[in-house]
C-alpha cells in the first residue's frame, strides 16, 4: 500500500499538472485573441509566431533556462518534474505579451530568435532572482522578498518591458498616426475571436495562480487554492465591469474589445496577491486594473506607442499595479520591498532587451518592407493566407 506521504505526493502531482494543462491552454488564447485583433492579411503570421513562440520558449527552458532558474538540473534525481513542466508553461506567457503589440509589422524569424534569448536567459534570470536560487541572495540587489504569486512582475511586467523596448524600436504600423497628431482607428478583424482569446486567457488563470501554490493536499491548501481562483475570478469581473462602464459613460457605447481587456488587465493585477486578499480587495485592486487599461490605451496612443492588443496596458501597467498592491493591501507585506522588486525587474529587463534587440534588428531586420506590410504579412511571411477569399482590407 501506499505510504500517506506517497499519496500526498500523487494528489499533488496530477494537481500541479492539471494547473499546468490549463496553464497551457493560454497559448490558444493569445494566438485568438491576437488572431480577431489583427487585419485579415496579417493573421497566418500572428498563429505562425504563436506556435513557435510556444515551441521555442518551452524547449529552450527545459534544456537551459530552468537549471538558471532554479539551480538544479533535469537529471538531478529529487526533481519534480510536474513543477517542471508548469514552470515550463509559464515561460512563453512573457513573449506572447510582447509578440501581441509588435504584430502586423514584425517578422518572424526576429521574433524566434529573441523568444530563444527570453526564454534561456533574460526570463530564467527574473525567475533565478525572484523564485529560484537566487544570485543575488544577501546582497543590496536581493528582490526575492518581493511577494509575487504568479507573476505579476516576473511575468506580465518582464513581456510588458520588453515589448515596450521594440516598439521604442521599430515604431508604429503604417498609417496608424497621422502627420497632424490625429489616429487612425484599425478595426479588429474577427470580434468572435478576440472574446474566444481573451475568455480561454481567462480560464488559464486559474491554473496560472491557483497552481502558483504549488500544493492542494491538505485542507488548508485547499482552502488557500479556492481562495486564490476565487479572487481571481471577482478581480476580472470587476475589472471588466469597470471598462464597461467607464465605455458607456464617456461613448454612450460598449466596446468589446476593452471591456475583454478590462478583464485581463484586473486578473493581470491580481496575479501577484490572491493567496493574500480577502475577496474585497482582489475586487477593488481588479476594478482599478481595468481603469488603468483605460487610461493606459490612451496615454500610449497620446504618445504615439502603436500597440495593437493593448499589451502594454493590460501587462506592463497592471503588472506593476497588482506587485504594488499587495503592499498597499496586506500589511505585513513591505510596500518597500515591493517597489523595490517591480524597479529592479524594469531596470534589468528594459535596457537588456532594448540594446538585445538593437542589434538583432541591425543583424536581422524586425520590421518587415513597407511594401510587404501592405501586401500582409501572411503574404511574404507564410506563403498562406488565413483568408484567401476575402477581400483584404489595407
Amino acid at each position: 500500500m501506499e505510504t500517506m506521504s506517497e499519496m500526498s505526493y500523487i494528489i499533488d502531482t496530477l494537481y500541479v499538472l492539471f494547473a499546468m494543462t490549463l496553464v497551457v491552454f493560454m497559448y490558444p488564447g493569445f494566438a485568438m485573441l491576437e488572431a480577431g485583433i489583427v487585419r485579415t492579411k496579417n493573421v497566418s503570421a500572428v498563429l505562425v509566431i504563436n506556435i513557435l513562440i510556444f515551441a521555442i520558449a518551452s524547449l529552450c527552458f527545459l534544456l537551459i533556462g530552468y537549471s538558471l532558474a532554479f539551480g538544479e538540473g533535469l537529471n538531478d534525481k529529487n526533481i519534480n518534474y510536474a513543477t517542471v513542466l508548469f514552470q515550463m508553461a509559464f515561460v512563453g506567457k512573457a513573449m506572447n505579451i510582447m509578440s501581441g503589440g509588435i504584430s502586423e509589422r514584425a517578422k518572424v524569424v526576429p521574433i524566434a530568435i529573441f523568444t530563444l534569448i527570453m526564454a534561456t536567459i533574460l526570463y530564467p534570470l527574473v525567475v533565478n532572482f525572484t523564485w529560484g536560487s537566487n544570485f543575488l541572495k544577501d546582497t543590496i540587489l536581493d528582490i526575492s522578498s518581493m511577494h509575487d504569486l504568479a507573476g505579476s512582475t516576473i511575468i506580465h511586467s518582464t513581456g510588458g518591458w520588453a515589448l515596450l523596448a521594440a516598439l521604442i524600436l521599430i515604431g508604429a504600423r503604417n498609417g496608424r498616426y497621422t502627420k497632424d497628431g490625429g489616429i487612425r482607428i484599425i478595426p479588429a478583424s474577427n470580434i468572435p475571436l478576440v472574446t474566444l482569446g481573451a475568455l480561454l486567457l481567462w480560464i488559464g488563470w486559474f491554473g496560472f495562480n491557483g497552481g502558483s501554490v504549488g500544493t492542494i493536499v491538505t485542507k488548508d491548501k485547499a482552502n488557500l487554492v479556492s481562495l486564490v481562483i476565487l479572487n481571481t475570478n471577482a478581480a476580472g469581473f470587476a475589472g471588466a465591469i469597470a471598462v464597461a462602464i467607464m465605455m458607456y459613460i464617456m461613448y454612450k457605447k460598449f466596446d468589446i474589445t476593452m471591456i475583454l481587456n478590462g478583464g485581463l488587465g484586473g486578473l493581470v493585477s491580481i496575479t501577484a496577491g490572491a493567496d493574500l486578499m480577502s475577496i474585497y480587495h482582489a475586487v477593488i485592486i481588479g476594478a482599478i486594473g481595468g481603469v488603468l487599461v483605460v487610461i493606459g490605451v490612451f496615454t500610449f496612443d497620446r504618445f504615439r506607442i502603436d500597440d495593437p492588443v493593448g499589451a502594454l496596458s493590460v501587462h506592463l501597467i497592471n503588472g506593476i499595479w497588482g506587485t504594488l498592491a499587495v503592499g498597499v493591501f496586506v500589511s505585513n507585506i513591505s510596500f518597500f520591498d515591493q517597489i523595490k522588486g517591480v524597479i529592479f525587474v524594469g531596470l534589468f529587463v528594459f535596457p537588456i532587451s532594448f540594446i538585445l534587440l538593437f542589434i538583432l534588428n541591425k543583424l536581422v531586420p524586425i520590421r518587415a518592407k513597407k511594401d510587404d506590410e501592405l501586401q500582409g504579412l501572411d503574404v511574404k511571411e507564410c506563403g498562406l493566407e488565413a483568408y484567401p477569399e476575402f477581400r483584404r482590407a489595407f
